[in-house]
């Protein structure tokens, strides 16, 4: 190849080569809050037919929904459930693979009702009362089929489990308890566990749960494993394994979704600061387990992260 014709191939070369360098996408991020909205907590999402479904605490009447393909940019819907009463809380939302219809478990004066609708973004019907004097009810259903309702007793702030016939019928059983505040960091702003939420991974179950005051900015999250759904359960020696700090305040009761990618995602509240009580914004942080089977995960505030795997 002659000088001239190699030498002006080796600049064109390069120059594409430094123009791709400078086109090149740069990962998507996201900052917490993920909505920037005072007032929404305690969220519950699900993943439907290519779109995550969010259901927080947040109108003092009603459940709304917000929709988003990538768990960061998130579209506010319509409300779905109005119980006609005050002190509506923590909802969760579970498809059931049997009857393809949705479960919303709701909390209303420390009263946990279900209502059932036939789409995720639907009006929600009230079907059943299942327990008083309780609030933070959580729906799992075990690879066997069997299902298991997880809810916080009041008065003391108890975790409890009750094996259910169906999503709406409690079988024959009496309620479990099997988490109750007993450590200093579940005792240090009030004495609560409250909040449940279970994974499983490896044949053993992960209850997730939030300790102390929800109004204040030491709320955390921790969590115990057991070799059933209904226990006996022993606390992580390490909890809380997600805490205020790096500028998170008050990080607490939330849920666990998958992205495109199956990387889990803790979709949960923060304290804005400490000037009111519950001022709330929602957010997002990765979740993992190591090698040995130890969850972990973490709180973030106002610093870009590496963002979730949308869904296409």
């Amino acid at each position: 190849m002659p000088k001239k014709i190699a030498f002006t191939l080796a600049v064109l070369l390069g120059l594409l080569g430094a123009h791709g360098l400078q086109g090149e996408a740069k990962k998507p991020t996201y900052t917490n809050p993920v909505i920037d909205e005072i007032g929404p907590a305690d969220p519950c999402v699900i993943l439907f037919k290519g779109k995550y479904y969010l259901y927080p605490t947040g109108d003092n009447w009603s459940y709304r929904v917000y929709t988003s393909k990538d768990l960061v940019n998130w579209t506010k819907g319509g409300k779905v459930f109005s119980p006609g009463k005050k002190n509506v809380w923590a909802p969760d939302v579970f498809l059931n693979p049997v009857d393809k219809k949705f479960y919303l478990y709701y909390t209303v004066n420390k009263t946990i009702g279900v209502a059932v609708a036939d789409k995720p973004d639907g009006t929600f019907v009230k079907r059943a009362t299942l327990f008083t004097n309780a609030i933070d009810a959580h729906m799992f259903r075990d690879y066997d089929g069997k299902y298991y309702l997880y809810y916080v007793q009041l008065p003391g702030f108890r975790i409890h489990v009750q094996r259910m016939k169906t999503p709406l019928q409690k079988d024959r059983s009496k309620p479990i308890e099997i988490i109750r505040p007993t450590k200093a960091w579940e005792k240090k702003r009030g004495a609560v566990t409250e909040g449940p939420w279970m994974l499983k991974h490896n044949k053993k179950y992960y209850l997730m749960y939030s300790g102390t005051g929800a109004n204040s900015l030491d709320y955390a999250v921790g969590y115990a494993t057991s070799k059933s759904p209904a226990g006996p359960f022993v606390k992580h020696p390490d909890n809380p394994i997600i805490k205020r700090g790096t500028g998170a305040l008050g990080p607490g009761h939330g849920c666990v979704v998958k992205d495109a990618k199956g990387k889990m995602w803790h979709v949960y509240h923060q304290q804005k600061d400490g000037s009111k009580p519950w001022n709330r914004f929602l957010c997002i942080d990765p979740l993992w387990f190591d090698a040995k089977g130890i969850l972990h995960g973490k709180a973030t505030r106002g610093t870009p992260q590496p963002a979730p795997a949308p869904i296409r």
